[in-house]
C-alpha cells in the first residue's frame, strides 16, 4: 500500500456464522488499489472473491458479518460509517457491477427509471429533464441506443442487460468500481465487447477498478495488477506481466499451467485435490494439502503476505528469509 492508493484494505475479516461454527470467507485481507489502476482478483469458486466485494459495499447480510478490519476509501473507513452515511457513498463514490445482470435488474421497471433511481437518491437537485439527459448520456457511453431507456429488462439481450448494469454503476462517476465477473453469462464475442466498453470508460473517467473473475486470459488482456486469492486469503499480488512471466506462489503456478495452450493440444492440466472447507480449514498454509512443493513447516505455520521484491507480494514459506 502507498499514499497514492485510492482504496486501502487492512486486515479485513468477514465470516458467516452457522450452527457448526464460523465460515471464514474473507480472513485477513490486506492490499491497496492505486488511483486509476485496474486490479484483477482471481481464484477458484468459493475462495471469498464475491464476499470481499460485498464487504466493500457493506452489503453483507446475516448470517454474514464483517468481524474486523478497515476499508479506507480516500482515507474514509467505510466499515465505520453508519448505514445512512454508507448509502450516500454507494454509487456516488464506490459502485458494483453485479454478477449476473439478469438477477440484478428490476423486471417490472423500465431501464430509464432504474438508472434515475440512483441519481435521484444522491442528487435530488437535478431537474427531470437533466436526469433524462444524464440517462441518455450514460446509455450512449455504454454503446446503447437512447430507445433502450423505454424498455424493460426482458426485452434486452444478455449483453444489453450487462451494459445497463455498467451504465448504472458509472452514472454518478464514482472513484472506484468493482466488477464481479461482469461477463460470466455471456458468449465470448459479447464478453470481449463488454470488456472493451468497461475498459474505455475506466480510462475516460479515470476510475480505479477491481475486476473479479476466473478467466486468467481475460485478466492478462485487461488488468495491470493481479491478486490471487485462495480460501479467504491472498496468495500473491504483482503486476500482471510479472505473474505470467514468473509466478511465485505454487497455487499461482498451477493456475497458469492449467490454461490451455496452442502448443500442447488436447491436454488439460487441473489442480489436484479440492478447495478446503472454510468451516474447518487445514492447519498452517491452507494450500499445503494440494501443494507439490509443501514442506513440513507448511502444515504448522500460516505464511504471512510479504514483499518478495519491489511491487511483488507473496504468502509462501518458500520465500521467507
Amino acid at each position: 500500500m502507498s499514499n497514492n492508493d485510492i482504496l486501502q484494505v487492512k486486515d479485513l475479516r468477514t465470516y458467516y456464522h452457522t450452527e457448526a461454527g464460523a465460515v471464514k470467507a474473507v480472513d485477513g485481507l490486506t492490499f491497496g488499489l492505486s488511483r486509476g489502476l485496474k486490479l484483477g482478483l482471481v481464484g477458484e469458486s468459493g475462495c471469498g472473491k464475491s464476499t470481499m466485494a460485498l464487504s466493500f459495499m457493506r452489503l453483507i447480510k446475516p448470517p454474514g458479518r464483517i468481524e474486523a478490519g478497515q476499508v479506507l476509501l480516500d482515507g474514509v473507513d467505510l466499515i465505520r460509517l453508519s448505514e445512512e452515511e454508507m448509502r450516500k457513498v454507494r454509487l456516488n463514490e464506490i459502485s458494483l457491477i453485479p454478477q449476473g445482470a439478469m438477477n440484478s435488474l428490476n423486471p417490472v421497471m423500465r431501464v430509464r427509471n432504474q438508472i434515475m433511481d440512483g441519481i435521484k437518491d444522491h442528487d435530488s437537485g437535478m431537474t427531470k429533464e437533466e436526469m433524462r439527459a444524464r440517462v441518455r448520456q450514460v446509455l450512449e457511453s455504454v454503446e446503447l441506443e437512447p430507445e433502450v431507456a423505454n424498455m424493460y429488462p426482458h426485452e434486452l439481450s444478455g449483453g444489453m442487460k450487462q451494459r445497463v448494469c455498467v451504465a448504472i454503476a458509472i452514472s454518478l462517476r464514482p472513484k472506484v468500481v468493482i466488477a464481479d465477473e461482469p461477463t460470466s453469462a455471456l458468449d465470448v464475442v459479447i464478453q470481449r465487447q463488454v470488456m472493451e466498453t468497461i475498459g474505455r470508460l475506466q480510462e475516460q473517467l479515470g476510475i480505479s477498478m477491481i475486476l473479479i473473475g476466473h478467466d486468467m486470459g481475460l485478466m492478462a488482456q485487461f488488468v495491470e495488477r493481479l491478486a490471487v486469492m485462495y480460501a479467504g486469503k491472498l496468495a500473491e499480488i504483482a503486476s500482471v506481466g510479472d505473474i505470467f512471466r514468473e509466478p511465485l506462489h505454487p497455487y499461482t503456478q498451477l493456475l497458469i499451467s492449467s490454461l490451455p495452450t496452442l502448443s500442447v493440444k488436447g491436454v488439460f492440466r487441473s489442480i489436484p485435490g479440492i478447495t478446503p472447507s472454510l468451516l474447518n480449514p487445514p492447519s498452517g498454509c491452507l494450500f499445503h494439502p494440494r501443494c507439490p512443493k509443501a514442506m513440513d513447516m507448511c502444515s504448522q505455520q500460516v505464511p504471512v503476505l510479504k514483499e518478495a521484491s519491489p511491487g511483488r507480494w507473496v504468502a509462501c514459506h518458500l520465500y521467507e528469509g
